[in-house]
């Protein structure tokens, strides 16, 4: 199943699990299982108590486990660091995402520590990158575009641009 771009970036991580409602303790193991379905993606977050109850045969698009941590206060970041995650929020959430410069702005956020690649999915349409927030638990679904090392350069200057425009703006 081929996702719509607007699919790509999911729903941040929840406080309580989504078939119990028991809110998650800070330090708690839980299960994030992605789903895709004709609508798109659907995250939900379970406890390992709803995890060990689920029906085996739904099998999600992709799963993994975590520990919840409640979000921190929100503080003052600096601009540039802020333009790079306001960029590809914006992009990565558009009509029809540049997968290019997603996938570059992607890895630059994860060496930035802000998005953390959690797992690679291989689907018929080709391979995908999954990141979570490391703040907000945010996920993201990122085409890899099996980028060359000769494309590299353009798409980084494209990026680049991106970024000197969003920063006169």
């Amino acid at each position: 199943m081929n996702p719509l771009p607007n699919e790509w970036a999911i729903k941040h991580r929840a406080d309580a699990c989504a078939v119990t409602h028991r809110p998650f303790r800070p330090g708690e193991s839980f299960y994030t299982l992605l789903f895709h379905n004709a609508d798109g993606y659907r995250r939900e977050d379970l406890s390992e108590e709803a995890w060990l109850k689920r029906n085996e045969n739904i099998r999600p698009f992709s799963f993994w486990k975590s520990h919840y941590e409640p979000l921190p206060p929100r503080s003052p970041e600096p601009l540039a660091k802020e333009n790079a995650e306001q960029l590809f929020r914006r992009l990565i959430s558009s009509e029809n995402p540049p997968s290019n410069a997603c996938y570059v702005l992607a890895a630059m956020l994860e060496r930035k520590r802000v998005l953390k690649q959690i797992k690679t999915e291989e689907a018929a349409t080709g391979r995908f990158l999954i990141y979570e927030h490391a703040a907000t638990g945010d996920v993201f679904i990122v085409p890899d575009p099996q980028l060359r090392l000769d494309e590299l350069e353009n798409v980084q200057n494209e990026v680049a641009n991106l970024l000197q425009t969003a920063v006169h703006h």
